[in-house]
This record gives structure tokens, sequence and C-alpha cells, in this order.
């Protein structure tokens, strides 16, 4: 796979600091039961990286020690994970609201077969990624049979309330195709929904879209087709400063499977750790051990060019777009 890294190191993206943390995002391993053009961790069945239980503990007291209140689990699929239930049901207990980011076809997989019941039973907010309602766009992203897959998973959401009850909510991913910037946010939720309602009958919350970033599998094929400088003048034509203030690296923390922290999930996999240097270089790794009592807000972010993907057009975040241009 061709690296994209070097090409990202040198950048003048603005500088920017921490604010009060508000979210701890945990990728609970690398394993995946699909394998997805799009996917800037580069997770498949075939890989082995999976968090210990041990670590998941680690995790657990981190959200305690620094009274966070949202965890949101990714992976991979984060449900492949063993300890995934278990932690779950412990940050329940403990007051906190759990984002589960899941690509839907894992809930119809052998093994899998109750995880719809057990998300609802703990009110857990299920993100969906969902490219597209079309089949052939789905299947292009995602692999053949991943589409019809996918609307039976959200079927057996809203069989279990989700969408419908106000405290299971459900919501859909939109990644776009090629070297292209998501389209609205409001007006591709309003297509999602009339589709998807009158087509299947499936009703969910919101749709967030997600700009794809120029790293791991996604920049690896921008470079084999020759398009990651015309995707990058892309990222930064589409520049809008006003984006800087919602970028949700400044109240979330990532965690990757070892425990290791990062000031976002794409920065977790470009191995940028969380926070600079007093001589602006990015940190040596710092575990969630080693920050049980540090106070992050103020601190600078580790930052390169990819980063102008949060900022161009809508601006993008795990949340979806930041405004609406």
């Amino acid at each position: 796979m061709k690296d994209t890294f070097d090409l990202l190191l040198n950048t003048d993206f603005p500088a920017i600091k921490r604010a009060q943390l508000q979210t701890l995002q945990v990728n609970l391993g690398y394993l995946c039961n699909q394998q997805c053009l799009h996917c800037h961790v580069d997770a498949s069945p075939r890989r082995s990286e999976i968090m210990t239980a041990e670590t998941v503990t680690d995790v657990l007291n981190f959200l305690k020690q620094q009274n966070i209140k949202t965890l949101d689990l990714t992976g991979g699929a984060p449900e492949m994970n063993p300890d995934f239930c278990s932690l779950v049901e412990r940050a329940r207990d403990m007051g906190v609201h759990v984002i589960d980011r899941c690509n839907l076809t894992i809930l119809l997989a052998p093994g899998y077969e109750n995880m719809a019941a057990f998300l609802a039973k703990n009110q857990v907010e299920v993100i969906a990624s969902m490219p597209c309602y079309l089949e052939e766009n789905v299947d292009a992203q995602r692999g053949k049979g991943v589409f019809n897959e996918s609307i039976e998973g959200l079927k057996l959401l809203n069989r279990y309330g989700y969408g419908v009850d106000e405290k299971l909510q459900l919501n859909l991913v939109y990644n776009p195709q090629g070297i292209n910037l998501p389209p609205s946010q409001e007006a591709l939720e309003s297509n999602y929904k009339i589709e998807l309602q009158q087509r299947f009958n499936i009703v969910f919350n919101h749709l967030y879209t997600i700009t794809n970033m120029p790293i791991k599998r996604f920049g690896s094929t921008l470079l084999s087709k020759g398009l990651f400088n015309d995707y990058m003048q892309l990222l930064k034509s589409s520049y809008d400063k006003n984006n800087l203030s919602g970028l949700m690296c400044k109240t979330t923390l990532s965690v990757d499977w070892l425990g290791f922290t990062y000031d976002c999930d794409f920065n977790q996999m470009l191995g940028l750790s969380a926070g600079l240097a007093d001589d602006n270089t990015v940190k040596s790794k710092r575990h969630i051990n080693d920050l049980l009592q540090t106070e992050l807000d103020g601190e600078p972010i580790a930052i390169m060019d990819h980063c102008y993907g949060y900022t161009a057009g809508s601006g993008s975040s795990c949340g979806g777009a930041l405004s609406d241009n």
C-alpha cells in the first residue's frame, strides 16, 4: 500500500488548541467483517489487532477519572472485540452515553445475531455507515452484496425501536465516491429519508456527511490513480475558516487499541500522538494511564495537511458537517 504520510507532513494549516474534553473515541481493533475502499483504518477480516480486557479497564478508569460523558466506539467492527458488551454495560452503569459506529452487516453475521437487541437494551446510539441509498454505489465502495445486508441491518434496528424511540438514536453516515466533497448534508438527509422510507420502510434520525481523508487505503488509492494532488487542491481551495471553531479534535480524545492517545481518529492512523511538545514537534506516545490527572484544555493539537479535509466546504467531523454552505 502506498503511503501519503510524507506528502502531508509539511502544512500551513492554522494552529489549533484543545477545549474541555467531552468525548473519548476508542478504537477497539482493526478486525472487521468488511473491507471498504474508503476505509482510513485499513480494517479487514485479516487484521488481528484487538484491544485487550486490561486496556478496556484502563478506558473505563479514564472515563471515570476525567468525568467524560460520551464514549464513542469504533474499529474495524467494534462489536467484534470480545469485551465490547462488557465495556458498553460498564460504561452505561457509570451514566456514560455510548455510541457504536456500526457497519450494519455485522448485525447479521454468525455469532452476532443478538447484537441489535443488546444495543437497544443498553440504549446505545448507533451511527451506521450507509454511503448511499443506491445499491450499485454502496457495493462499489464496500463490496458486492453489502447494500442488501445493510438494508436488512437497518430493518432489524427499526424493529427494536431505533429511529422510532427517541432514546434509540439511529444516525447514518455518507461518504462520497472519488475526489468529491460531500453535498449539502441537509438536502442529502432529506433524500435519504424519502428513498429509504418509500423503498424499504426504513426510518432513521439524522444523516452525517463525512469527507474522505487522503490517508491509508483511500490515500493509497488516490496515489495509484494519480489523483492525490488534485484531491489536496480541492480540499485546500474549499477551505472555510469558519469551520475551525467546530473541529471535533478540540473536545475529543482518540484512543487506539493499545491505549495510546491521539487528537483524532485520523491522526491515530498516521501515528501522530496527542499534543505538541514545547518545540512544536509531535510528542512521544502517551497512554491514557499517563493522562489520568492531566488537564488537556489549552493543549496544542498535532496537525498535518489532511486537516484541510475537516474544514473544506461544509466541514467534516465524526458528527457530520460543521455548517451547511
